[in-house]
C-alpha cells in the first residue's frame, strides 16, 4: 500500500503514475439518479433478505421512480445516497481507464420535523452495506454524509430504527454516539388499518353487496 509519506519523485515514471492512482482510490459518495433505481431496488431486496423479510418487499422500479427524489426531480418523498468502492487493483496499463467502481451500499432517508425544537431533521429509513464491503468504514462514511445533510438543512436530529436482535449494528451505532430511545415505542398503521380508519373497507364491502 502506498502511504502518504511516499516520495513519488524517486520512483520510476510508470510506478509513480500507478502510485498516484492508488493514492486517489477513495470510495465515491453521491446522490442517486433515476438511472440508479434498479440498483436501489436490488439493495432494498438484499437488505430485506438480511432482515429475514424478503416477502415484505413490494417495491418495483416504477413505484420507486414515482416516489423517490432525485437531483433532477426533487419532488419525491425520499432521497438516496450511494457509496461506490474504488478499484481493488491498479490497471496494468496506466493509460487505460480504471475499472468501474462497484456500489457498496446506500442510505435512504427523508426529512422530518421536531415541534419542540422547531427544527427539521433527517430520518434514516434504510442503511445497508453489502457484506463483501463491510469492515471498510463505509457505514460510518454514509452516516457522516447524513450528518452533514442534517446540518445543511438546519436540522438538529438524525434518527433511525434498528431491529432489537441486530446487536452488531446497535453496538456500532452506540460507538459513533447514537443513543437508544428506550422510552419510546414505534407505532404503525398499515394499509389495511388505514382502510379501516378511513372507512374504505366498509365502502368496499357495501359496494360488493356485503355487510
Amino acid at each position: 500500500m502506498i502511504t502518504a509519506h511516499t516520495d513519488y519523485r524517486v520512483l520510476p515514471p510508470e510506478v509513480n503514475a500507478q502510485a498516484a492512482i492508488v493514492a486517489a482510490a477513495e470510495p465515491t459518495i453521491r446522490f442517486a439518479t433515476e438511472e440508479d433505481v434498479p440498483l436501489i431496488l436490488s439493495l432494498i431486496r438484499e437488505l430485506a433478505a438480511y432482515e429475514k423479510a424478503s416477502s415484505s418487499v413490494v417495491a418495483t422500479v416504477p413505484s420507486l421512480l414515482s416516489t423517490l427524489s432525485f437531483p433532477s426531480n426533487p419532488r419525491g418523498f425520499a432521497k438516496t445516497i450511494l457509496i461506490f468502492s474504488p478499484p481493488t487493483s491498479v490497471p496494468k496499463s496506466i493509460s487505460s481507464a480504471m475499472p468501474d467502481p462497484q456500489c457498496a451500499g446506500m442510505a435512504l432517508y427523508f426529512n422530518n420535523y421536531s415541534t419542540w425544537r422547531a427544527a427539521p431533521g433527517v430520518y434514516l429509513e434504510d442503511l445497508f452495506v453489502r457484506p463483501e464491503y463491510r469492515g471498510r468504514g463505509y457505514g460510518r462514511l454514509l452516516l457522516q454524509e447524513l450528518a452533514r445533510e442534517t446540518k445543511r438543512v438546519g436540522g438538529e436530529r438524525l434518527e433511525w430504527s434498528v431491529l432489537k436482535w441486530n446487536e452488531p449494528s446497535i453496538k456500532f451505532y452506540e460507538g459513533i454516539g447514537a443513543k437508544k430511545m428506550d422510552e419510546w415505542v414505534t407505532m404503525r398503521v398499515d394499509l389495511e388499518g388505514l382502510d379501516r380508519m378511513t372507512g374504505v373497507g366498509e365502502t368496499r364491502r357495501e359496494s360488493a353487496g356485503g355487510r
